[in-house]
């Protein structure tokens, strides 16, 4: 892949609830358009040798099954709500396959709130199984990703959990500088993630005047949408739009999806040009 250019891949494009919604007879929820079947909202980034998964909700599982994928080199978190993080559980199926820790990358805030609602992972005496993470604690400011060179190895000993030691240096070192976006979901600020000539944007309902200068010459921007009209926390249909006009990018795609929402379909044909809804599967290049 050429130096600067991302791949992205839609893991999930839906809502906390996800589409259809548990219960739900309405026309969306029954549609048969496969695109109208939407996980939690989480990408698949590759980006200049790396593999990096931005959001672990509670489809995580049944995403990286779908997706076929067996390697990630980070999990970047956009923030602590459940729909992002409720899947971190099962990143114990890396650890073991891949003999190593997983890689996490949040602001501080969200590491807290990970450890209360995953204290048997920072355990000091842990659980045989329990996730293994390193947590990297990042801000508004650019950072890099790096992987390869001399790694912890988790070697599992039954009955006992994981021993610890340390790999050669056989493992190639690959990096990447990501451009964090900072939005606010509500009153709560979160991340969004500038991968080369792509930038993914969901749970905002605000991003700064002077974040934009970020999103500058985008092939590809990502911006959530949950409805029409105004919401608490999240643009709406017609916020997304201007906020995608003002970025530019020579394409933007709209996620975080709900049933209140029109069909795929219909919903594509109402948009401006350039503007489309994204669904889960959708690759970006």
């Amino acid at each position: 892949m050429e130096k600067g250019k991302a791949r992205l891949t839609f893991l999930g494009t839906g809502t906390s609830q996800g589409v259809p919604m548990i219960g739900c007879g309405c026309e969306v929820c029954r549609s048969l358009d496969p695109r109208d079947k939407r996980l939690r909202a989480s990408v698949l980034v590759d980006y200049e040798g790396l593999r990096i998964l931005v959001d672990a909700g509670p489809d995580f599982r049944q995403q990286m099954l779908r997706a076929d994928v067996s390697h990630l080199d980070a999990i970047l978190l956009t923030h602590n709500h459940k729909d992002h993080t409720g899947g971190l559980d099962d990143i114990r199926a890396f650890n073991y396959m891949e003999k190593r820790a997983s890689e996490i990358y949040c602001e501080k805030y969200v590491e807290e709130s990970l450890r209360l609602e995953y204290s048997y992972a920072f355990a000091e005496k842990k659980y045989p199984g329990a996730p293994e993470w390193h947590v990297h604690n990042i801000d508004d400011k650019p950072f890099t990703v790096s992987a390869g060179g001399p790694y912890e190895v988790l070697s599992w000993e039954p009955g006992k959990g994981y021993i610890h030691t340390l790999s050669g240096e056989d493992d190639p070192i690959r990096s990447a500088e990501i451009i964090p976006i900072r939005g606010m979901h509500y009153k709560l600020p979160v991340l969004g993630y500038r991968f080369g000539n792509i930038a993914y944007c969901t749970d905002m309902n605000h991003i700064p005047e002077a974040e934009f200068e970020k999103l500058k010459g985008l092939d590809h921007f990502v911006i959530n949408c949950v409805k029409y009209g105004k919401h608490i926390s999240h643009y709406s249909l017609e916020e997304a739009v201007e906020v995608a006009k003002k970025v530019g990018a020579g394409n933007s795609w709209l996620t975080h999806l709900s049933h209140q929402l029109p069909r795929y379909d219909e919903l594509a044909s109402e948009l401006p040009e350039g503007i489309l809804p994204a669904y889960d599967g959708l690759v970006l290049e």
